[in-house]
């Protein structure tokens, strides 16, 4: 899979994804990432003067007014256009990152690290992007959640981690099945082995008994008997 991402700033992606699961999985060649910057498809200001270092310009004031500026729609589209001749025919999502999106949740991470062999992320900033870009690409919209971010670098980065963890050979499968949220991907409710909503039950590991501050934390018994049977039934029970 490939992820192409249009950022401004894609340096800011550097560390967080060479590192660690999903440094490795850019490493197995089990993904691959591309970035593309607005700005590379502006041209300089015909008003400018020769000696003046050109300063390209990708967003201006909202029509009707109101505070702040907007990522203007040709250097996104251009982008999108230069992604969509190297991919070709594959089968494509184009995904704006929006606080007023549909909210981003594990059943649309599995959908895409399984159904989609390319993936376009379009991060905004400033007050956000024209909406044209959106219609023109018929792209959708996502939030990860009520609130707003500075930028969609990092509503983006949260996606990327959620999608690539899901693609085939990056982690175990057994890994994968236990986790939270697990239960939004199972069809079949009789086959669900998590509890209702779904969330993992709480781990523990060594030493047996933490102390901090004056207080002892222990591990529950039960983790420790060696009785597999009853363990799975706590697990079941605290989740």
């Amino acid at each position: 899979m490939t992820f192409h991402i249009i950022t401004l700033f894609p340096h800011l992606f550097d560390s967080y994804l060479s590192e660690s699961i999903l440094g490795r999985a850019q490493k197995n060649k089990k993904v691959k990432v591309q970035f593309y910057n607005p700005r590379d498809f502006v041209k300089p200001s015909k008003t400018q003067a020769k000696n003046e270092k050109p300063y390209l310009r990708i967003d201006a004031k909202p029509y009707g007014g109101g505070a702040g500026m907007i990522l203007q729609a040709e250097p996104i589209l251009k982008a999108v256009q230069k992604i969509e001749k190297k991919i070709k025919n594959r089968k494509k999502k184009i995904v704006i990152f929006s606080a007023k999106g549909k909210t981003f949740n594990q059943k649309m991470a599995h959908n895409w690290a399984n159904k989609y062999q390319d993936i376009v992320f379009i991060t905004g900033r400033y007050e956000g992007i024209d909406e044209r870009v959106k219609k023109a690409l018929r792209a959708e919209e996502v939030s990860i959640g009520p609130y707003v971010l500075t930028d969609g670098d990092i509503a983006s980065m949260v996606a990327y981690s959620a999608v690539v963890r899901l693609i085939p050979g990056v982690i175990k499968l057994e890994s994968l099945e236990e986790e939270s949220h697990w239960n939004l991907l199972l069809k079949n409710e009789k086959k669900n082995k998590l509890g209702e909503n779904g969330l993992e039950y709480p781990h523990y590991t060594r030493p047996e008994v933490l102390e901090y501050k004056g207080k002892k934390y222990r591990v529950p018994k039960i983790l420790l008997s060696g009785n597999h049977k009853k363990i799975e039934e706590w697990r079941k029970k605290n989740r």
